[in-house]
């Protein structure tokens, strides 16, 4: 059905047209009524604890405000992560501020951490409980004088309703954010975090979402600070501000972080690297180019645990957990694996 109203969809501008995808989730007008491999063991997981039917998430930036992630259950999502949420609320970077790159699969987009704040959507996730795994993202705000004290807000406002809690330190459109990437930052803000968690008593998990932007020389220091700290995960990757020379859209050279297919092969690189340093203490949630059951194939075998994806779901439409995990199926099957945790990391295997 999806692709019948994909060419009508695609006519409105990208913003309103995800208002709209909020609204019909909220009316429950989408369902998940084609996924014929719900409860399948080939896709079981667990995730911090708790079991999830299939790995494949929603990332942060879809369901900004929370305002929908037991529908996405419904459609099929494995865990759920929404935000990024700041301590105040903000309207973001002025408008026209996403652009739909149709003929690369990509979206670039500039919203800059757009949300309704910490505390109002901290009651509507407590009045309404989460039907699954609920990773919450937390950043600062723009105009903040104290950006560390900002995550530590997140944290303290999240870390009784969230099953994890992510530090995203990698938006692009958040001026200077990703200075946290330098190592005394990195390790001041995680030691923060830890501290704070202390104070809370609470064992909440962290994980951090990093810049798909960084240098070889970044990604050793981040996984040593990653290791020194017990964080339970990484998110690899978030949007880029590079990998436009292929591309072919005449939108191409909107200012923003680009998402989608072009972001799959260096994602998937970014992966690697990491998982042959993480050497399996620190979990991988691979992001990047996921829409089809080979790309989720190929994030696995590079090393991550489990997958999100946002921009997939634009172009493919609200079927596409099940549309993954059918192709994948087949793939897991003729490669004679009763789990996909079975391929995880296999590239590094000798």
């Amino acid at each position: 059905m999806f692709s019948k109203f994909r060419s009508l969809i695609f006519k409105i501008d990208p913003e309103t047209a995800h208002t709209l995808a909020i609204k019909s989730l909220k009316l429950n007008l989408v369902s998940n009524i084609f996924d014929d491999n719900k409860g399948d063991p080939m896709f079981e997981s667990t995730l911090f604890g708790k079991t999830l039917d299939n790995p494949i998430g929603i990332a942060a930036g879809f369901d900004k405000n929370a305002e929908v992630y037991n529908p996405l259950f419904k459609l099929g999502f494995g865990f759920v992560e929404v935000g990024t949420i700041t301590p105040l609320k903000q309207y973001g970077n002025p408008k026209p501020r996403v652009f739909r790159l149709v003929e690369d699969q990509a979206l670039i987009n500039r919203l800059g951490f757009n949300n309704l704040g910490a505390e109002n959507i901290s009651e509507r996730i407590r009045s309404n409980l989460n039907k699954g795994l609920l990773g919450i993202n937390i950043g600062p705000n723009k105009d903040t004088q104290d950006r560390l004290n900002d995550y530590l807000i997140g944290l303290k406002t999240f870390h009784d309703i969230a099953d994890y809690i992510t530090i995203n330190i990698s938006s692009p459109n958040t001026e200077n954010l990703r200075n946290f990437h330098d190592e005394t930052k990195f390790d001041k803000l995680i030691n923060s975090i830890e501290k704070e968690k202390n104070k809370l008593k609470s064992n909440i998990p962290i994980v951090v979402k990093i810049s798909p932007d960084i240098l070889d020389e970044q990604i050793e220091l981040i996984s040593k600070i990653l290791l020194k700290y017990k964080v339970s995960a990484i998110i690899v990757s978030n949007t880029s501000v590079n990998s436009r020379k292929n591309l072919q859209d005449i939108l191409k050279h909107q200012k923003g972080g680009l998402s989608g297919k072009p972001l799959e092969g260096k994602s998937n690189k970014l992966i690697s690297k990491f998982y042959k340093l993480l050497k399996n203490k620190i979990e991988i949630i691979g992001v990047g180019g996921v829409d089809s059951g080979k790309s989720a194939y190929e994030k696995f075998l590079a090393g991550a645990s489990f997958i999100q994806l946002y921009t997939g779901m634009v172009f493919q439409g609200p079927n596409i957990v099940g549309k993954i995990k059918k192709e994948l199926k087949e793939i897991l099957i003729t490669d004679g694996v009763k789990n996909f945790r079975e391929i995880i990391g296999r590239n590094h295997r000798n």
